[in-house]
């Protein structure tokens, strides 16, 4: 029902018009009780066998929502009586920006992928932590707040930029990530680079430990899949050191070249981020080269061109402990979570491992 939908009515429509809408329904089903309780009982089944924990944080599954969609902290609960186990909010900058101008936002429905280039368009790190000290939560989930750079501040000064949202968002924040990665900021990727990357998450974490006292809020940072490989590994041995809690992997990709692409060229030269199902190859890929490098020392979150319950399962198997998506929530509707969480359910039975913390990084562990 949801594709016949799709393709007469979103199809027709302004990807981020159509986002909106799509937006405004949830936020509205979410506030009529009876409505809520209906729609979580049929779209976010809970599976015991899917309890996860991550970073000493427990989660109903492994699935969450990536950042991009909830930029505003507007729609968690929403969002979790879809059946997402944990939604990351974001990306917030330390200032509040309109993003780039439009168009900004392209569907390549031939590739089951998008392309944005929106900008960090976001209400500001003051305006969602006041959203997020005043949120009276409906359902229980955790909540990630995803940071990065406001566009006009200069690279020299982006650290201080950070801090500012990391000592605000913080207290509200379950886990808190560094996106230094979104090809949408100028100068953002270059932070990146280990010598700029230490100081910036050394002085975040910092930040964070002065502002809550009374618990340790663990810290990601969230990674792009053009990073060479050296880069890859030189970025996993600076957050063993440092402690982080966690990496993402990936953000979107610049790339066009390789990937399969069979949408209209027009489209397939849109500058900005690709997501979706041709990312899934390069994503995975690094995915695995991390758990090779870091092994269980930190919680590894798959995301790119996550579509089924198999791609799920192949990153956990992969070395991830918890999976992330976004753009396939576009193509495939409500209904995406329930189907997600059902498959992984039925592998995790018919599989050797017992818990789903046994498969995590069960294929690259594997003797060659």
């Amino acid at each position: 029902m949801y594709k016949i939908f799709f393709n007469l009515v979103f199809k027709r429509m302004d990807p981020e018009k159509a986002h909106y809408l799509a937006f405004r329904w949830i936020r509205l089903a979410v506030r009529i009780p009876g409505l809520r309780t209906f729609v979580a009982a049929a779209l976010a089944p809970r599976h015991k066998e899917l309890r996860t924990e991550a970073f000493g944080l427990r989660m109903h599954g492994p699935f969450g929502l990536a950042a991009g969609f909830d930029k505003n902290a507007v729609a968690i609960d929403g969002m979790s009586m879809l059946g997402f186990d944990h939604v990351e909010i974001g990306t917030v900058t330390g200032e509040p920006q309109p993003g780039n101008p439009r168009k900004r936002l392209f569907r390549l429905v031939a590739d089951r992928a998008l392309i944005n280039r929106m900008g960090f368009n976001n209400d500001g790190s003051l305006t969602v932590a006041a959203r997020l000290a005043t949120r009276e939560p409906v359902f229980r989930t955790v909540v990630g707040v995803n940071i990065g750079k406001t566009k006009v501040v200069p690279e020299a000064e982006a650290v201080g930029d950070y801090v500012k949202s990391a000592e605000r968002l913080a207290p509200y924040a379950d886990y808190l990530v560094v996106n230094v990665s979104s090809p949408n900021t100028p100068g953002l990727r270059n932070l990146q680079a280990t010598e700029a990357l230490r100081p910036l998450l050394t002085a975040v974490r910092e930040a964070a430990d002065r502002t809550v006292a009374n618990r340790r809020v663990p810290l990601l940072v969230k990674i792009a899949p053009d990073l060479a490989d050296e880069d890859i590994d030189a970025v996993a041995d600076l957050a063993v050191e440092l402690g982080l809690d966690g990496i993402i992997a990936t953000n979107t990709t610049i790339a066009r070249e390789g990937l399969g692409l069979t949408s209209a060229p027009s489209l397939v030269k849109e500058t900005g981020g690709l997501s979706g199902a041709p990312l899934k190859a390069r994503s995975l890929e690094v995915l695995r080269r991390l758990y090779a490098r870091v092994g269980d020392r930190i919680t590894l979150v798959g995301v790119g061109g996550i579509e089924t319950a198999e791609d799920a399962w192949q990153r956990i198997l992969a070395g991830a402990t918890l999976v992330q998506g976004y753009s396939a929530f576009i193509y495939e509707g409500p209904f995406w979570c329930r189907a997600v969480h059902k498959g992984l359910a039925s592998r995790l039975r018919t599989s050797p491992y017992a818990t789903l913390a046994d498969a995590v990084g069960a294929d690259v562990r594997k003797p060659a």
